[in-house]
């Protein structure tokens, strides 16, 4: 009961984080918009277009998060957990289209150089750093660590935090000393940090769709592991292990020495797998002769 209750808490900080920061950036997108388009400046026009991808992505992975607590079903019996999953896996791809194209625009301002308001682009660029740190420390209070799409939606207000600073800066320069190129080499070089967050969230999430077992997780130390912990088994094969949501599933055969306790057994691997792996689910098979499947022993 006290896991349940602390799950549902769980899931309205996250809910009401995530559609407070869109409310947050959605608000700040439109003022960075009309800031960037009467002061000329690409990096404050660069934020606005994180700033567009975010408030989709934002509301996206709100709607993915109250379909993901769904119960489990006789179709689904998961339940919709993976959503959040594919609504980072969008997320990841939004942000390196945007990055993109942010990237290609800092290129032909370079060699075009655009009268900048610089004292307009500064205040903007304020209040959007101060509305992204807003919006970064309400997702925050969630499980931003463990949560995939949080941490999605988190990367995006990041690389929006990071377009303020960039057009803070750029800013500055053009004010003192009137070098417009600063704002497209900055936006373009703020893009390129961006684009590396993007592309390992864009492998975790493509990971957890394909199935693949938790890039933390060495299957060949988890059944050595075993078998020291737990004497009574001397063999552990068709190990699977995969990801929905943020808890890890596994199946596996265990060969055991002596018929013995088998429920003494059982609850001593599954606590093993619990403590040392954090398997919210195991299916373990328990078998006292060798295993006749051929593919028992890859």
């Amino acid at each position: 009961m006290k896991n349940l209750n602390a799950s549902s808490a769980q899931k309205n900080t996250n809910s009401r984080g995530l559609l407070l920061a869109f409310g947050i950036t959605a608000t700040f997108m439109i003022i960075e918009s009309v800031g960037g388009i009467i002061s000329g400046s690409l990096a404050l026009l660069a934020d606005a277009g994180h700033m567009l991808t975010d408030t989709m992505a934002l509301l996206f992975a709100w709607l993915a998060l109250q379909y993901s607590y769904k119960s489990a079903s006789a179709r689904h019996t998961f339940g919709w957990r993976r959503l959040t999953t594919l609504a980072a896996f969008i997320n990841a791809i939004a942000l390196i289209g945007i990055t993109a194209l942010i990237v290609w625009e800092a290129i032909q301002r370079f060699l075009n150089p655009q009268p900048i308001a610089g004292v307009t682009m500064f205040y903007v660029a304020i209040a959007g750093l101060l509305a992204n740190i807003a919006a970064l420390w309400i997702l925050h209070r969630g499980d931003e660590g463990k949560n995939l799409n949080v941490r999605a939606a988190s990367l995006h207000v990041v690389g929006d935090l990071l377009g303020s600073l960039g057009a803070i800066a750029a800013a500055i320069i053009v004010l003192l000393t009137g070098w417009t190129p600063i704002d497209p080499i900055l936006s373009a070089l703020v893009s390129c940090l961006i684009l590396h967050s993007a592309w390992k969230l864009l492998k975790e999430s493509l990971n957890e769709l394909t199935e693949s077992a938790p890039l933390t997780l060495d299957i060949v130390a988890l059944t050595r592991n075993l078998m020291e912990v737990v004497p009574e088994v001397y063999n552990v094969h068709h190990v699977h292990v995969w990801l929905v949501g943020e808890k890890s599933v596994m199946t596996l055969h265990v060969q055991i020495m002596t018929p013995g306790n088998r429920d003494d057994i059982l609850a001593r691997i599954q606590q093993f797998l619990i403590t040392n792996y954090n398997v919210g689910h195991a299916t373990i098979q328990l078998e006292s002769v060798a295993c006749g499947d051929f593919e028992c022993y890859p």
